[in-house]
């Protein structure tokens, strides 16, 4: 094997965002938005739903689900129409290409330097929930082919295996980030388009059959029964978390606008876009989580293929997990590049004469050449050495998406958008729809400071166990 050094360094240095259109054409319809949206949507997420209802019950459960839509849906009008800003000075509008690029435009560098850490922390959880999630259904193959070899009455737990199997998930992701640009092969949005609808379509067929083998629909209007009061108030709250974590897509929002070509108006194809891709996603979201509680009441499990309620067939089960992992397999990278590039940025700019840092080398064998750079390869590693063990940590999966979503959902798809439109819009202060747009605001922070506690709350509990 031969090692050279190459002076040209693979770290790029990104510059300051710059206000000009930088997309040569544009392509993008109503539909291309809608499948894109439904894509970044759907995912792990939905696993929860089941659980979610079940703790909210026949009433507070799909009021929940539809309660969420309808926040995600003034969200992404509010951001659409943040799309373009009037820049005064150059006298023409300017296309807004990024989540955080319209927070630094509209609401200065504090306001972006905020929103980051909001950003990175769910990025951050995002990677912890993934790796809980593959163990999980690598653990419930096991337990599935146990099953249907000894019977349902048999001891497979394989619960001492979960570290074991997030640490092959570790290793592997260490191997993968590795990949130059990864993330952007085309085939991968392909490969997790399918996978989300094939795992979430079979959690629900599953539910659907159980209901038709019982011919009887489970659950209450309060849903399923707790120790006490104080722990199914606790328990509801949690269940918000999870339904916050499902919902929102506003961080991706701007590059899907960006992507539409005109006319119509971006924001006119925008807006319908998300009505279409919000009501396809709840029609969905309802179906899992009303299916699900349907076919197990009170036993509802926290994931709805991994619970165990399903034993047969045994395949389908096996199909269905085996879908979850090669979807967050590739998901896992997606979330984890923006991270790697703001660790590579922040030494690279530090330090842009040390070689350990700028310097890439190219091994060859058998002709085959491939560029390694130092700092990449070990930054990139202990990232994901830190994820797998805060996984392995708390393997809590409802109580870590729980926090997730509280976190995440107030200030990335609320009160930015809100911060936003009042500036762009120009609304004066103490006018009807400035209350409004602050009551709004007001009421799911609430929320998601209740279902931040109530996660957290469990997360210790199921910790302390």
């Amino acid at each position: 094997m031969d090692i050279k050094e190459n002076n040209e360094s693979t770290v790029f240095r990104p510059t300051e965002l710059q206000l000009h259109d930088s997309v040569p054409a544009r392509t993008g319809t109503l539909w291309t938005a809608v499948a894109h949206i439904i894509t970044g949507v759907i995912g792990a997420g939905v696993l929860s739903l089941a659980w979610a209802t079940a703790e909210l019950g026949w009433i507070g459960g799909p009021a929940a689900l539809i309660a969420f839509a309808g926040v995600t849906l003034v969200s992404a009008f509010l951001l659409s129409d943040c799309y373009l800003f009037h820049d005064a000075d150059n006298g023409r509008p300017v296309r807004l290409n990024s989540y955080s690029q319209a927070v630094n435009v509209y609401l200065g560098r504090k306001s972006q330097i905020v929103c980051g850490v909001f950003v990175y922390i769910s990025l951050i959880g995002v990677g912890v929930a993934y790796t809980i999630v593959t163990a999980t259904c690598i653990r419930a193959i096991f337990r599935s082919n146990c099953y249907h070899r000894n019977g349902h009455n048999a001891t497979c737990s394989y619960g001492d295996k979960n570290n074991y199997f997030m640490l092959l998930f570790g290793l592997l992701q260490i191997f993968m980030s590795q990949i130059p640009n990864f993330h952007n092969m085309v085939w991968l949005s392909v490969v997790a388009a399918v996978m989300s609808f094939a795992y979430s379509s079979i959690g629900l067929g599953l539910a659907f059959s159980r209901i038709l083998e019982k011919m009887e629909i489970e659950g209450s209007v309060k849903g399923s029964p707790a120790g006490n009061r104080g722990a199914k108030v606790w328990l509801v709250f949690q269940a918000l978390g999870n339904i916050a974590f499902s919902y929102p897509f506003s961080i991706i929002l701007f590059e899907i606008q960006d992507t539409l070509r005109s006319p119509p108006e971006e924001k006119q194809t925008m807006k319908k876009a998300s009505t279409a891709a919000v009501i396809i996603t709840t029609f969905f979201y309802l179906c899992c989580g009303c299916f699900g509680y349907a076919a197990f009441g009170d036993i509802t499990p926290g994931n709805l293929l991994t619970g165990f309620g399903f034993y047969e067939p045994f395949w389908l089960v096996d199909f269905a997990n085996a879908c979850i992992v090669l979807h967050l397999v590739g998901g896992y990278q997606v979330y984890s590049q923006p991270i790697f590039a703001a660790m590579e940025r922040v030494l690279t700019d530090k330090y842009p004469e040390n070689k350990f840092i700028t310097k890439s080398y190219g091994l060859s064998s058998r002709g085959v050449t491939v560029r390694v750079n130092p700092m990449r390869m070990c930054v990139r590693t202990m990232y994901v050495v830190i994820i797998t063990g805060v996984s392995m940590l708390f393997p809590y999966f409802n109580e870590v998406l729980g926090v997730l979503g509280a976190v995440g959902f107030w200030p990335l798809a609320v009160y930015f958008p809100v911060e936003m439109c009042i500036l762009q819009k120009k609304i004066p202060v103490w006018t009807r729809q400035w209350i409004l747009l602050r009551a709004f605001s007001l009421v799911c922070l609430l929320v998601s400071v209740l279902a931040l506690v109530g996660s957290i709350y469990g997360l210790v509990g199921a910790k302390l166990r």
